[in-house]
C-alpha cells in the first residue's frame, strides 16, 4: 500500500513537471515570436525612414528644377519685353 502511494506521489510529481516543461516551450516560443515581431517592425519602420528621406529628397530637387526653370523664364520674357528701337 505505502508502495502504491508513493508511485501516486511520483506520477503526480512528474505530471507537474510535465507540465512546467510545456509552459516554459510555450513562453520560449511566445518569446521568440515577440522578437520576430520586433525585428519585421524595425525593418519596416526603417524602410518607411529611408522612403520619407529619399522622398523629401526628390521634393528638392524637383523645388529647385521649378525655381530654376522660373528663373529663366522671367529673365527671357524681360529680355523681350523693350520697346523696339527706332
Amino acid at each position: 500500500m505505502l508502495k502504491a502511494i508513493n508511485t501516486k506521489i511520483l506520477l503526480s510529481i512528474l505530471a507537474a513537471l510535465i507540465a512546467l516543461g510545456g509552459l516554459l516551450a510555450y513562453h520560449n516560443h511566445v518569446a521568440q515570436q515577440a522578437a520576430a515581431d520586433a525585428a519585421k517592425t524595425r525593418m519596416l519602420l526603417e524602410q518607411q525612414r529611408k522612403d520619407a528621406d529619399q522622398q523629401k529628397q526628390d521634393d528638392e530637387e524637383f523645388r529647385r528644377k521649378v525655381e530654376a526653370e522660373k528663373h529663366k523664364s522671367k529673365a527671357f520674357n524681360r529680355g523681350g519685353s523693350y520697346p523696339a528701337q527706332p
